[in-house]
């Protein structure tokens, strides 16, 4: 298939990556199997292969329609199809391209722009944290919908950061929402590094990932977030400092860990910024690629009569973690090695929660449909406790739901003491 630029995008670096992309979709429609949103509406214009029908057409010159930024709106970016294609289409790295034009185009209603600007500036805002306690404070008062994006208040156990010193170090991002939401989770991958011989450290200066202004329409703000981080890594990927020098960043959000092992790609073109990227995403690691390694020192330490004595575990793979990072196995083959009892969902596994970054307050009958599907899948496992690796996902599988939704580092730590 030979596509035809509209002119105004036929000699930018975008509208070439967009059509070499578009250039290698077959039309087979693998990828309806596999997308949450077409399974939901049977619409093919709701499926990766219909969307980037939508986009070639704009890539082309036609029309640019509110109906299309409806479209592409309801994707979730879950990148199943990727993994589904035949032909490898960067699926992902287009809808990216195609909203970014779309929006240029088509004013959304005052409504969706005063929401989206809301998400963008006050997740990634130092008052998310205050936010979030006053939130606690009148949790009691808050309608279900309002109530179950505030998670209740972290126990004392989730202050207790290891203070001992290791040879081997590793970089954490705390990330924009996870420190106030759930602070547990930085926490405990401290500790349970700790006992595996590993220090966390964190850099003074390093925030949000950029995945968070990148989705939300503001792909220059997500480079400069990426640049800030990079700056603020820099000295202990360097080891300029007396901690010496790091051998990975670390991530416990999939999300995030996805986000900036894709840094080099995104700045590839920036000449003061492309080397020092790629070198930060050649150093990303999500914090399941370190599991299997760890489980010969962590095995000895587990106490079965700690914590919550949870074993039976319900997991669900985010989808960041298995079709945008590749990942699978490590998690539930890691925890089984160290004596837990691990299933994942027998239908659907695969398939996506109604997470998806912002997505659940941007489509929210689309997400809560996604997530209780979902639930029904977990719920056949009859498991103590349900496990993922985004706090996103824990979030909104959590809301609403009896049985506890946990990022399985929690559980480790418990089981660790």
């Amino acid at each position: 298939m030979q596509t035809r630029l509209a002119a105004e995008f036929r000699d930018t670096r975008e509208g070439q990556e967009a059509e070499a992309i578009v250039r290698k979709c077959v039309h087979c429609g693998f990828c309806l199997a596999t997308c949450p949103t077409y399974q939901l509406l049977g619409d093919e214009l709701d499926s990766p292969r219909g969307r980037i029908y939508l986009m070639k057409q704009v890539l082309e010159g036609a029309p640019v329609t509110r109906k299309t930024q409806l479209h592409l709106d309801r994707c979730l970016t879950c990148r199943n199809c990727e993994t589904t294609c035949p032909s490898g289409v960067a699926y992902g790295r287009l809808v990216h391209i195609g909203r970014q034009i779309v929006d240029e185009r088509v004013e959304r209603p005052a409504a969706e722009r005063l929401v989206h600007g809301a998400l963008r500036a006050g997740l990634t805002s130092p008052l998310f944290g205050p936010a979030m306690a006053l939130g606690r404070l009148v949790r009691p008062l808050l309608p279900s919908v309002l109530k179950d994006k505030v998670p209740p208040s972290a126990g004392a156990r989730a202050r207790r950061w290891p203070q001992r010193e290791h040879r081997r170090k590793v970089l954490l991002l705390l990330g924009c929402v996870q420190p106030s939401m759930m602070p547990n989770i930085d926490s405990a991958t401290a500790r349970v590094l700790d006992a595996a011989g590993i220090q966390s450290l964190v850099a003074d200066g390093a925030g949000c990932c950029g995945a968070v202004r990148a989705h939300l329409g503001d792909p220059a703000g997500g480079l400069s977030d990426a640049r800030r981080n990079i700056d603020a890594w820099w000295p202990l990927v360097q080891g300029l400092t007396a901690q010496g020098r790091v051998e990975a960043i670390v991530f416990n959000a999939s999300a995030c860990g996805l986000q900036v092992k894709e840094y080099g790609q995104a700045l590839a073109h920036d000449s003061a910024y492309a080397d020092k990227a790629a070198r930060v995403s050649a150093l990303a690691r999500d914090l399941s690629e370190l599991l299997p390694d760890l489980v010969p020192t962590l095995a000895g330490r587990i106490d079965r009569s700690r914590g919550s004595g949870a074993r039976r575990l319900a997991y669900h793979p985010p989808c960041t973690l298995q079709h945008g990072q590749r990942l699978s196995g490590q998690v539930e083959d890691s925890l089984r090695a160290l004596g837990f009892e691990v299933s994942l969902a027998a239908v659907e596994s695969h398939l996506c929660c109604g997470s998806a970054g912002t997505y659940s307050v941007l489509q929210p009958e689309l997400a809560a449909r996604l997530r209780e599907r979902k639930r029904g899948h977990l719920a056949a496992l009859d498991a103590q406790v349900v496990v993922s690796a985004n706090i996103g996902c824990i979030q909104h599988l959590q809301g609403g739901n009896g049985v506890p939704v946990r990022h399985w580092i929690e559980v480790l730590d418990e089981a660790l003491g």
